[in-house]
């Protein structure tokens, strides 16, 4: 499925065709397939939707630097499109920051929230550090960034227990265009969403790893202590990719029983 927006075609992996609308944004450098495992889970319930960010996977990119705000605006064109929303929206790192913008910005389309391993704000360093990787994105052979992403993304007994998904994830990065990498490590930078955690209405529910060094435990202690009845949950021996690395949590995402 394709959605037309005035900035190009946002790609949108579609299972499941009844229910109501599960809005799936996905983490820096993959595409909405690294999601294919909880979009099998949820679509006898829902209509699950996982786009593809600007220049990745299969959606179109101008080559324009973009920012977190102009992904949730993508978000709510593919909810839109349905007229079907509002939507559940699960966002996992820097999807889940474009899930806080959109829930804050476009309330009306976002009926429950789920915030992984993400965060408003990346710090006062932001900037340069975000630079610095957006450099590394687009100079450094993607093979060769290969080490550095398996140990932010997996614990280690995951990454020795599942090779076959943790291989199947690398493949997502490896194909990711290196400029849209870096386009959007400079939009993680520049963001600060600080000031719109009020303006979320949605029931919400952040989780995050223990051991996620990405985006740490104190970065989902903010948001849950910031958005208006928010429940934050820590998971044990977890790293950044906490929704792949722990399938057990998936019948929990909406209020079920743990």
């Amino acid at each position: 499925m394709n959605v037309e927006t005035p900035q190009g075609t946002v790609h949108v992996h579609r299972t499941g065709t009844t229910g109501r609308p599960l809005l799936l944004l996905h983490p820096l450098a993959l595409s909405g397939a690294v999601w294919d495992p909880v979009a099998r889970y949820f679509a006898d319930t829902h209509q699950v939707l996982a786009p593809d960010a600007r220049g990745h996977g299969a959606s179109t990119w101008d080559g324009a630097e973009f920012g977190v705000a102009d992904m949730a605006a993508d978000a709510a064109a593919v909810i839109s499109a349905l007229d079907a929303g509002p939507a559940d929206v699960v966002g996992l790192s820097m999807g889940a920051s474009t899930a806080l913008t959109l829930a804050a910005t476009r309330p009306e389309l976002v009926h429950r929230l789920v915030l992984a391993d993400g965060t408003a704000y990346y710090g006062d360093d932001a900037v340069p550090v975000w630079a610095e990787r957006a450099e590394r994105a687009t100079t450094v052979e993607r093979s060769k960034q290969l080490d550095f992403q398996r140990d932010r993304w997996f614990a280690a007994p995951y990454l020795a227990a599942h090779p076959d998904e943790v291989e199947r994830v690398c493949e997502i990065f490896l194909k990711t265009d290196s400029a849209a990498h870096g386009a959007a490590c400079r939009a993680l930078g520049g963001l600060d969403a600080r000031g719109q955690l009020s303006a979320v209405t949605a029931p919400t529910q952040v989780l995050v790893g223990e051991e996620d060094y990405a985006t740490p435990p104190a970065m989902s202690e903010a948001l849950a202590a910031g958005i208006s009845g928010a429940q934050l949950r820590i998971l044990e021996k977890t790293r950044h990719l906490s929704l792949l690395e722990r399938p057990d949590v998936w019948p929990t995402l909406f209020g079920g029983a743990a």
